[in-house]
């Protein structure tokens, strides 16, 4: 813990890195979906009138969203094998760096991950912009473990 006089600054979220089975598929510019929800079951007691009992049953993860530049086909080459009916599951993580981008500063660890969305860039030739792939993954489990 931090001396009461030392300033701790959040962490930055525009330096991450994501490993899939441990190998680094290029830059993503951006991710999304690291969210985990449990849903409640509602019980309510004979001759209590003033509120109802919730009790936590089952936690659902989101799924996440990656976006980056288009680099090579591995994104794309792993979607389609899911379109022939080849499910390849996954395990990768989500890092995000400190301010020099050398350190881990929090990890969030998926797992039996495939992909279950793909979308292509957007092209227009009036624009100068990079062509973006977008991959959505299920999962499920996701863990911040440091």
């Amino acid at each position: 813990m931090p001396a009461s006089n030392e300033r701790v600054d959040p962490y930055l979220a525009f330096r991450f890195i994501v490993k899939i089975d441990n190998e680094l598929y290029g830059g993503f510019s951006e991710c999304s979906g690291l969210r985990l929800e449990t849903e409640t079951q509602d019980y309510v007691e004979g001759g209590l009138n003033t509120h109802v009992h919730k009790f936590p049953t089952r936690t659902k993860q989101s799924n996440i969203t990656l976006k980056r530049g288009i680099v090579d086909r591995k994104l794309w080459d792993w979607y389609w094998k899911l379109v022939r009916g080849e499910i390849i599951r996954k395990t990768g993580s989500i890092q995000v760096m400190d301010a020099s981008g050398g350190t881990a500063q929090m990890t969030f660890e998926f797992r039996r991950a495939f992909p279950v969305k793909w979308i292509g860039p957007d092209l227009n030739a009036a624009q100068n912009a990079i062509a973006v792939e977008q991959l959505e993954l299920a999962h499920e489990w996701l863990e911040y473990v440091k």
